[in-house]
């Protein structure tokens, strides 16, 4: 019987077992991939984590399971396959067939970017394809880009290109944004914004990085080249939360229902990083929320046993 399981090795997960093993709880770290890091791991660059400014992603993801590892936390590949509530202990089963016990768990697996599956997309993450404006937009001060989507986030993101790209594009499949009204005023107050109605984003190209992408117009079946250097997708997010969802509250897009302290309406049951309701999903934050997150297990841990 563990003290804490924590699900998940991202900055949240990785966070929550430095802070649990200094707590002096019993616990286990579970990862169904072969390397800790989360999303991290794809990134070319980070250069808004405080005291790592530049820091290539991959090499952040393996500081962060190293601080882990020199810290002893206890570690397992294996992927999740049910989670149970029996009130003062939770059952976690896995992939191959070995069931762990605790009294209290962590959901850290955080969550994936939708992706558009087109040519050039995953070759070219982290070299010019972006899924995240705020953490790379930095990156393409004084350059042409592109964002696709129609929705809220998709709008914000043009908006806030607009303050430091010289000319950002925004690509939607219909002839009409999803996004509030309110930020679709903003949007067109910004001058250096031009929208390419019913189009869809079909491939993108460069050398070592993207120097250009391919949109079809959806009415017509014509293409065009946008001569650009970074291309942002902003079609949506995908909590992994499935294994999740019979066990504690989701929202209806899938994120678990906790608030800054991590706590979900199942006692015992925890949700820190990307994966819960919150307003800012980066680096800074998941990493924070293992602190939280642990703070709260103590609690429950010291007032149920």
């Amino acid at each position: 019987m563990y003290d804490l399981i924590i699900i998940g090795s991202g900055p949240a997960g990785l966070s929550s077992a430095v802070y649990g093993i200094r707590a002096g709880l019993n616990l286990l770290l579970l990862e169904e991939k072969p390397m800790s890091g989360g999303q991290i791991l794809n990134t070319y660059e980070v250069d808004n984590y405080l005291g790592m400014p530049g820091i290539n992603g991959f090499d952040m993801g393996m500081k962060f399971r190293e601080h882990a590892d020199s810290m002893g936390v206890p570690y397992k590949t294996a992927a999740v396959t049910a989670v149970t509530d029996h009130g003062q202990s939770k059952t976690v089963e896995t992939a191959d067939g070995t069931s762990y016990e605790a009294r209290a768990l962590i959901l850290a697996a955080g969550a994936e970017h939708a992706v558009l599956d087109v040519p050039g997309e995953a070759e070219y993450k982290g070299k010019g394809v972006s899924y995240c404006a705020t953490c790379d937009g930095a990156f393409f001060r004084g350059r042409d880009v592109a964002v696709v989507g129609g929705g809220d986030v998709a709008v914000e993101d043009a908006i806030y290109l607009a303050r430091m790209c010289r000319k950002v594009w925004l690509i939607h499949r219909r002839d009409s944004l999803r996004a509030a009204k309110g930020l679709q005023r903003k949007l067109e107050a910004c001058d250096n914004v031009e929208i390419l109605w019913n189009r869809t984003l079909s491939s993108v190209s460069g050398s070592d990085l993207v120097d250009k992408v391919t949109v079809r117009n959806v009415t017509d079946g014509t293409q065009e080249e946008l001569p650009i250097e970074g291309i942002f997708i902003a079609v949506g997010m995908h909590p992994n939360t499935e294994v999740f969802r019979d066990v504690v509250s989701c929202d209806e897009k899938g994120y678990v229902l906790a608030g800054e302290d991590c706590v979900t309406k199942v006692p015992g049951i925890f949700a820190a990083g990307d994966i819960r309701t919150k307003q800012v999903r980066q680096i800074i934050t998941a990493a924070a929320d293992g602190a939280c997150a642990v703070a709260s297990v103590e609690k429950y841990l010291n007032e149920t046993w």
